[in-house]
């Protein structure tokens, strides 16, 4: 089945030019119905001498002189596949001396879908895994995430860092066999800004190096967040020397609950009534249920060594709620009780705590904790599972920065390509659709 126009219909052919948004010198000259594959197709061309702006940008009013035709898969219309094809010319601007092929207002330079297909594609993509919402457009998955990159790069490449002061760090996994992504996350805006296979020295070498591409200076960085990780350390030492660095309290408690857990392991060797216990002593004790706080009650009363152990914890959790001026004092002597209790686990936890002390006592000046990175960590997880894979390392980058930032950043909308579309067309639509 075919359709032509010519020129009888123009409310119909009018109607159509709006639903595809397409303007003058563009003019819709025939629609077809495939029947077979159950397509339509678009045609679009233009009258000779027709003048389109210069591509470069210089706003010289240039005609084409030749011509190629293109085709762009378009939002589907009535459930069908839909295609839009147009003669596109190539210009020579004689203000800026250069040939070049006119932009088309209804998709991307290069691209091979309209700007309403990439809209609708990127609300999917935001809300269900890449291959789902590939499923669900009929293109192969490959094709989906192109246009994920090219919206999440553009809306990464216009975050402003001349701002950022504090920064947290911290790696999730990437894939099973101690495969890592270490993220960097701005603590006063809540923005990733930067995410990088690896962890480790190198990867603060890269962030700053990020940093240096964006004509941020590194002494800019005053405060960094990060675990006792010794190549975090040195990489933040080398790259960003001035910065202080705070020790995550979250990473501080879970060193000790590890502790008290070690202890525990040793002597349920000996006291089988610990033996299933675990999460007794690492929850709070208002996490517990009424049952397991008796049980946990009568545990602590027996003068077990996991008892004397879990009193550390106790007293550690005090600790980040000390003032100020006292604080040193309180971990000085906190140190002094785990050394003097004979627990080896916790002993050796006293000398990290000694090692790393002026990194702890500085939370008490920053305040910074990685607590918005491990809910981060725990929304990329989510999604991995859901996504069952990313294929590469590249892609799960690309999704940590639209699970993290898409409530952040204006670029990361749903409807990011739609508001290109009206930029693009300038005038208002709805006098056109009013006359329909």
């Amino acid at each position: 089945m075919s359709i032509s126009f010519n020129g009888k219909d123009e409310q119909f052919n009018e109607m159509l030019s709006v639903a595809l948004q397409v303007e003058k010198p563009w003019e819709l000259t025939k629609a077809e119905f495939d029947d077979e594959h159950k397509e339509w197709h678009f045609y679009f061309d233009f009258e000779r001498g027709s003048e389109f702006l210069c591509p470069s940008g210089c706003g010289n009013l240039c005609k084409g002189y030749d011509s190629d035709w293109k085709t762009w898969r378009h939002l589907d219309f009535w459930d069908w596949k839909t295609y839009m094809h147009a003669r596109v010319p190539r210009v020579k601007c004689e203000s800026c001396d250069k040939i070049t092929t006119v932009s088309v207002p209804w998709s991307r330079p290069e691209a091979r879908f309209t700007l309403q297909f990439d809209s609708w594609a990127m609300r999917l993509m935001s809300e269900m895994p890449v291959n789902a919402a590939a499923r669900e457009l009929r293109e192969h998955d490959t094709r989906m995430w192109r246009i994920f990159h090219y919206y999440v790069d553009e809306a990464m490449d216009a975050v402003d860092f001349s701002k950022v002061k504090r920064v947290a760090i911290d790696e999730t996994s990437s894939r099973r066999g101690h495969r890592y992504v270490t993220l960097f996350i701005d603590v006063d805006t809540k923005i990733v800004l930067f995410a990088t296979e690896g962890k480790g020295k190198d990867t603060v070498g890269r962030f700053k190096e990020l940093l240096l591409g964006k004509d941020v200076s590194p002494e800019q960085i005053e405060e960094v967040c990060c675990d006792m990780s010794a190549a975090f350390i040195r990489g933040i030492q080398d790259s960003f020397p001035k910065a202080e660095i705070t020790f995550d309290k979250f990473h501080v408690m879970k060193m000790v609950n590890e502790a008290v857990d070690d202890v525990r392991i040793a002597e349920q060797k000996t006291t089988p009534g610990l033996k299933r216990t675990k999460y007794f002593w690492l929850k709070n004790e208002s996490a517990l249920s009424e049952e397991q706080k008796a049980s946990l009650t009568k545990l602590k009363d027996m003068n077990l060594q996991t008892g004397r152990a879990y009193r550390l914890k106790l007293a550690m959790q005090e600790f980040w709620s000390t003032p100020h001026i006292l604080a040193d004092v309180y971990l000085r002597e906190w140190r002094g009780w785990a050394t003097r209790s004979l627990l080896q686990p916790m002993v050796d936890l006293a000398k990290t705590v000694k090692q790393h002390e002026e990194g702890i006592l500085r939370w008490f000046h920053s305040k910074m904790t990685n607590g918005l990175l491990e809910g981060i960590n725990g929304l990329v997880q989510a999604s991995k599972r859901r996504a069952r894979g990313f294929r590469n390392v590249h892609n799960l980058i690309a999704m940590v920065y639209m699970t993290a930032n898409k409530h952040r950043l204006p670029d990361l909308r749903a409807d990011r390509a739609w508001e290109s579309i009206k930029k693009r067309i300038g005038n208002s639509m709805e006098p056109r659709i009013a006359r329909i």
